[in-house]
């Protein structure tokens, strides 16, 4: 497959859109990024991208976004953490009309290639009752029964995918992601993800003296976690693959919520009494990435530690906490 010249990064103001526009950019790409937020709201923004304000619910800003565009990457999505998804369920399914703009744009504009970031919501709740969970397999997303709203909609947008291809002939690729993390993305406000809104809570806890934490649970459910950069490097692999089926891009790495907040308060240096809210939104019981068709098709998995990447994390959680603190004192 030819290098790609012009990328288009759908939901290139969000976490995980920053990091892969920074690293296309640093591929030698044109990247065109674009957000429905206001450029301020921005995780990250780069003065050498083509950074455009568009709604892409709306059909005609999908096709002013992939005009001129060889790649699609389509991260944008009306989402957030399992508190935003379990309320949220229509927001969430609605962004089924940006994969399907996106895609008839990708066509019309004759795109070579089109990327389309999945979840591991998609998978049956029946496979993640136990949280010694048997790694989740490809396969497993059928018979269909995935999580409500957000995992309906992927999984519907992963079939528009497969048959574009099939129909179209537009080359589409499908990753399903098993719970990002890293610096630059949402840390509160109620769509943060576990391991962004344990730091946080750590970081005020440790900065207030008040050593008390909340966990959503009784924190024995299980997850596994993957690193952005390792994010990042799987959707260009996958992108660049001959893969056609939707395929997992996430660590193996188990473990409870509980041992989530144990490294955390490591990294902290400190340790918190623990409540836990049984009613909050919970979750499956267990899910975790079986890796065995990534290893077989690239030769590579997501592999950084938890305990790395939870460090490099946690430091900047910790300095978003503090500037947000000086900046209400102020």
């Amino acid at each position: 497959m030819n290098r790609k010249r012009v990328a288009l990064v759908a939901g290139g103001g969000g976490f995980i859109g920053g990091h892969l526009v920074g690293d296309l950019l640093g591929r030698g790409f044109t990247v065109r990024a674009v957000d429905v937020k206001p450029e301020q709201d921005w995780y990250q923004r780069f003065d050498d991208a083509d950074n455009q304000v568009l709604d892409l619910r709306l059909r005609d800003a999908c096709f002013a976004a992939v005009d001129g565009v060889d790649v699609v990457y389509n991260l944008a999505a009306d989402m957030g953490g399992m508190g935003f998804i379990e309320n949220n369920r229509a927001l969430c399914m609605l962004s089924v009309l940006i994969n399907t703009h996106l895609l008839e744009a990708a066509l019309h504009h004759r795109a070579d290639r089109y990327f389309f970031a999945s979840s591991a919501c998609v998978y049956a709740a029946e496979h993640q009752t136990s949280p010694d969970v048997t790694a989740l397999r490809e396969a497993d997303a059928y018979p269909a029964m995935p999580e409500d709203g957000y995992g309906w909609e992927k999984l519907f947008s992963e079939r528009m995918c497969r048959h574009f291809r099939e129909d179209f002939g537009l080359e589409t690729r499908i990753a399903r992601f098993h719970n990002v993390y890293g610096p630059h993305g949402t840390w509160r406000g109620g769509r943060e993800k576990a391991p962004a809104a344990i730091c946080r809570k750590v970081s005020e806890a440790a900065r207030s003296g008040d050593h008390t934490i909340e966990i959503w649970g009784d924190g024995e459910q299980t997850r596994s976690f993957m690193y952005i950069d390792d994010c990042v490097k799987g959707i260009w692999d996958i992108t660049e693959s001959d893969i056609l089926e939707p395929i997992n891009l996430g660590s193996s790495e188990l473990v409870t919520i509980n041992q989530l907040v144990d490294l955390v308060e490591e990294i902290a240096g400190v340790q918190l009494q623990r409540s836990h809210d049984l009613s909050a939104p919970q979750g499956v019981r267990g899910r975790n990435s079986d890796n065995t068709m990534i290893l077989d098709r690239l030769g590579w998995e997501p592999s950084t530690p938890l305990r790395e990447g939870l460090d490099v994390t946690y430091r900047w959680v910790d300095e978003q906490v503090g500037a947000s603190s000086a900046a209400s004192a102020a």
